[in-house]
């Protein structure tokens, strides 16, 4: 059973309005369920934690739902290893600050030049308050692929942690992140995944990858404007807390400083119940290839949604790359191979002739096609293709909720901008 795409459409009030949503690395439009469950904790349960009274203790179990939930939507150990924090940013900053303590001065780490900056910066910051050094793996410009090779040597030098991307918000590649987290353990290294870009197209399973770290935000995977962190329990237990002293010593609070957005958590909650819904409705005929992962419960139900997400959006891929491809004086940046479409999620970056890419985005915003231009905060990758200084790149996009006939439609005018 294909995705029933009315269906699914009618579960997003936006999509309701006269627009196209290709904008969704930025953010993807909130789910019914996220939404519902945002206005309901803040009518029945608006409370602060851990108090006597009726709000209070409902506003308490919400949030420890939630906490539930993620750990199936990660297929964490437990809901400890899960950390809630204002975003993937925040939190990486807050994390590197604590993981940083560790480090000594002579010691390395390893960032690369295809992540956003939320995945390089705070370790450079931390790097330099350290006296550590930093080495960087660049990727190749033809296909925006990691050069493996380069990371390997630089493992060679036992670094104290990888940061690194599970997909590039910018090229939409899918860097191989289980062989690269194998490698870098070989080397005794740590390994914090920023899985942002690749959280809403695949399914997530933190113990088979065997990261030590992974971070998302839900406003990516059509949920509330919150950052949701996996831990190794033991790694999270020994880090140090920044914290003020009455906050407890005990996970997950440990390390969720201040009073939390609860009403953004609970829409992750409804992020995760939708995902569910989903995985009931659509994912029946992907239960054969996941009964060898022993998946039980929610978690069955959100790696069946997860799947039956990625084949719908491997077809989103082939069609907008074949649009693309079609447009006169259109430069496409990272993998155009389709038969490595398995290797990409369904974004896209390019640039149309000699035309500035916030002119390309003002003209489809005219259509009613909402797309980003600029970096997106991936400065590295944009200025390692030489276009930061000419705006960046126009990017494309899609998600599950996207349609084909979306697709036909974008086409039709970059064709019409192309030959303007």
């Amino acid at each position: 059973m294909s995705l029933d795409l009315a269906v699914i459409r009618n579960q997003f009030p936006a999509l309701r309005r006269p627009a196209i949503f290709f904008d969704n690395p930025g953010g993807t439009q909130i789910a019914q369920p996220s939404l519902d469950r945002v206005t309901r904790y803040l009518v029945e349960s608006n409370a602060n934690h851990e108090g006597a009274f009726a709000t209070s203790i409902a506003s308490d179990a919400v949030l420890d739902e939630a906490h539930r939930a993620m750990a199936d939507f990660y297929n964490a150990a437990e809901p400890q290893e899960i950390i809630f924090g204002n975003n993937m940013t925040t939190l990486t900053l807050q994390f590197s600050r604590s993981l940083s303590r560790e480090w000594n001065a002579g010691d390395e780490i390893i960032v690369t030049r295809l992540d956003h900056d939320a995945n390089v910066t705070p370790w450079v910051l931390a790097a330099q308050d350290r006296g550590v050094k930093v080495n960087w793996v660049d990727f190749d410009v033809e296909d925006g692929t990691l050069k493996l090779e380069d990371l390997r040597k630089a493992l060679e030098r036992k670094p104290k942690l990888l940061a690194i991307g599970y997909a590039s918000n910018s090229l939409g590649t899918i860097n191989p992140i289980q062989k690269i987290i194998d490698l870098a353990h070989a080397a005794g290294t740590c390994v914090y995944v920023d899985a942002v870009q690749y959280a809403p197209h695949g399914a997530i399973d933190v113990q088979k990858l065997d990261c030590d770290f992974l971070v998302s935000s839900a406003y990516k995977f059509f949920g509330t404007h919150a950052g949701i962190l996996y831990g190794k329990r033991d790694l999270l237990e020994k880090m140090y807390a920044y914290k003020v002293r009455p906050a407890t010593n005990q996970l997950p609070g440990k390390l969720e400083t201040g009073t939390q957005n609860h009403e953004g958590i609970a829409g992750v909650l409804g992020a995760i119940e939708y995902f569910e819904w989903l995985g009931k409705e659509f994912g029946g005929e992907f239960i054969d290839g996941l009964k060898e992962e022993n998946y039980q419960g929610r978690r069955l139900e959100l790696k069946k949604a997860m799947t039956a997400i990625h084949a719908y959006e491997y077809e989103l891929s082939r069609s907008l790359l074949s649009a693309l491809e079609s447009i006169p004086g259109l430069r496409l940046y990272g993998l155009t191979d389709a038969r490595r479409l398995d290797e990409r999620v369904a974004t896209f970056s390019f640039r149309l002739k000699d035309i500035h890419p916030r002119t390309v985005a003002e003209k489809l915003a005219q259509e009613n096609i909402y797309v980003w231009d600029g970096n997106y905060y991936a400065l590295n990758a944009s200025e390692r293709l030489g276009v930061e200084t000419q705006g960046g790149m126009v990017r494309v996009g899609a998600t599950h909720y996207n349609t084909l006939d979306e697709v036909v439609k974008l086409k039709e005018a970059l064709l019409k901008i192309a030959q303007a």
